[in-house]
């Protein structure tokens, strides 16, 4: 698993994306060494708080459109879709501490964990209308049930950057920070989570989650059948074309 560093410190588990080169990118065989990480790590109560985060200059980029020749996109897609189950159904509280990108399924994975820590250089993006796909990864539930209908469609449907000061005024995230200050930041509520009482901790996310994010799999199950059916689509086709050649791709609806 040497794209995911893992990293045992008392009772936090730190977790980074280690694909720098490609701005942590994601492959489905990333996605599914995440999961299976976390679900061990569900079994153990010695560790009481995860933190995720990624090397380089980017929390992730998204998917790696690079591998689409290797591994079926639906192969992503269906990865990503496991890993934010875990990522929500996990007894512990997982931080995510984003510097750079979080964009596409990045955004996604960011959004499922239950703290984003945010620096200022950071921007969250859910940029798949740019290659003619909709936002997946529970995007489409995970957004509005933060911030609402109208930002959740401005993003969806425009793909456009969001600062990381925006997200956090408009409530997508928990908190945007200095970037010399956010591993500490992060840290310090790691520790102020490790020291809480678990089984109370637990129920509250599971509360939490139930109220918000209850229709999780219908969610799911809507986006697996728009984002199948637009990769078969021209347009998916087009824009693969055209972000090899470093083009801007033409859009026909097709």
């Amino acid at each position: 698993m040497s794209d995911i560093d893992c990293h045992r410190d008392g009772p936090v588990l730190r977790l980074t994306f280690n694909r720098p080169h490609v701005l942590n990118a994601v492959t489905s065989q990333v996605l599914d060494d995440l999961t299976e990480l976390l679900t061990e790590t569900a079994e153990d109560p010695a560790v009481r708080v995860i933190v995720l985060s990624g090397a380089g200059r980017a929390f992730s980029s998204g998917a790696d459109l690079t591998t689409v020749t290797d591994a079926p996109p639906a192969a992503t897609l269906h990865s990503a879709n496991q890993l934010i189950r875990t990522l929500i159904a996990l007894p512990q509280p997982v931080v995510a501490s984003v510097h750079g990108p979080a964009a596409g399924v990045g955004c996604s994975i960011a959004l499922a964990c239950d703290f984003v820590l945010a620096s200022t250089d950071a921007f969250f993006q859910l940029a798949f209308v740019k290659v003619g796909l909709m936002p997946d990864g529970g995007a489409t539930l995970l957004v509005p049930a933060n911030i609402g209908r109208a930002r959740a469609m401005s993003l969806s449907l425009l793909g456009e950057r969001l600062p990381a000061t925006t997200a956090a005024e408009w409530g997508l995230i928990h908190r945007v920070v200095d970037p010399s200050s956010l591993k500490n930041d992060v840290d310090e509520l790691a520790t102020r989570l490790s020291r809480a009482a678990p089984l109370a901790l637990t129920a509250a996310k599971r509360a939490v989650n139930a109220a918000t994010l209850g229709v999780l799999e219908d969610s799911l199950k809507r986006e697996a059948e728009g984002q199948s059916a637009l990769l078969e689509s021209s347009d998916f086709q087009t824009a693969l074309a055209a972000f090899r050649s470093k083009q801007t791709p033409y859009f026909t609806g097709r």
